[in-house]
């Protein structure tokens, strides 16, 4: 059976683990552990990715991050292709380093994130990286110590985490590091770590007795919330999907949007596709990045490729571009009268 495609939109709060292959360490030490803190940071800085939670064990690690301008399928593979490819030459290995591919589970903010983020910075203490709490706090390869002030990570979003807890940063420590102290025992919570019907609904128990009252549910594996979060969820993900496959099928492909541009804009094919610093062109590629991108689904690399430019370059012309449609209500079909901006 194929897998289904993963779901991702601007905001969306995914739950990301990923292994080694046959469970395999991933991390030998810690020059390991810091080549893929620095990769990860970078990656996160340069995107600017929200990261709530994380943590590093020996043969797996946890993200909780939220999109921003860049699909987590782009950040991931970034991350995961330049680690595997320097662990590999570090250790004088070959082939796959990483488990088929990684888990991503989108979940419900609002409900999940804070359970995420105690779950996740929880794992190196599970794993018995660390023997007690005040271990963890000092744990360099965890976001908890970030959050507690022991060690600093500019691209974690430590404001937004302990914005929870009040407002004085000494008491929102305080009583963050009661909130996981207080979890510590309950141990492996498998409803945290994927999504469906079972786990969304806290488990065969609940779901037994909401069955019974004839209470109506809807669950996916890829993602972790309500029914009606899920169902808004795919919805949502369906409409995207039906626009793409309709633009392909009325041929639309990545010339034709440059056809278009180049009207809309009223220059030459050839004008849109040499790089320039002049500010017209400059909205001329931006709305084709956005509309290529967004609209069509051509990756974000393919793009670059075709523009000469990298592919975080292409992510923000394409929400500069995005920014310019809806102000001028410039539609990739000819629905409305050209507007020449």
């Amino acid at each position: 059976m194929p897998r289904k495609a993963r779901i991702d939109a601007a905001g969306a709060l995914h739950h990301i683990i990923c292994r080694g292959i046959e469970r395999k360490e991933i991390f030998k030490d810690d020059i390991d552990r810091n080549n893929f803190v620095d990769r990860l940071g970078s990656i996160l800085a340069e995107t600017k990715t929200p990261c709530f939670a994380w943590a590093l064990i020996p043969n797996h690690f946890h993200l909780l991050l939220r999109t921003a301008n860049v699909p987590i399928a782009t950040i991931m593979r970034r991350l995961l292709t330049g680690y595997a490819v320097s662990f590999n030459r570090r250790h004088r290995r070959h082939g796959h380093l990483f488990q088929n591919r990684y888990k991503s589970i989108l979940c419900q903010e609002d409900l999940y994130l804070m359970e995420l983020v105690r779950y996740i910075h929880l794992n190196p203490l599970r794993a018995k990286l660390v023997s007690n709490l005040a271990e963890l706090d000092q744990y360099p390869y965890g976001g908890h110590s970030t959050l507690m002030g022991s060690k600093k990570n500019p691209w974690q979003d430590v404001d937004y985490v302990l914005s929870f807890f009040g407002k004085r940063l000494s008491t929102c420590r305080k009583k963050y590091r009661h909130f996981v102290e207080k979890a510590i025992e309950q141990g492996r919570r498998s409803e945290l770590t994927g999504g469906g019907l079972v786990r969304s609904s806290g488990g065969w128990g609940v779901l037994k007795s909401m069955r019974r009252m004839r209470v109506h549910l809807k669950g996916d594996e890829r993602i972790l919330g309500d029914s009606d979060f899920v169902e808004s969820v795919l919805n949502n993900a369906n409409e995207v999907m039906e626009r793409k496959y309709k633009l392909q099928a009325a041929g639309y492909d990545f010339d034709k949007v440059v056809d278009r541009v180049a009207v809309l804009f009223q220059l030459k094919s050839a004008e849109i596709l040499l790089s320039t610093k002049q500010r017209y062109r400059v909205k001329a590629r931006s709305l084709l990045c956005f509309w290529t991108v967004k609209e069509l689904g051509i990756s974000s690399i393919a793009v670059a490729n075709r523009l000469g430019i990298t592919q975080p370059a292409v992510s923000r012309l394409a929400q500069r571009g995005e920014k310019l449609a809806i102000e001028n209500n410039l539609f990739l079909e000819n629905k409305s009268k050209d507007i020449i901006v």
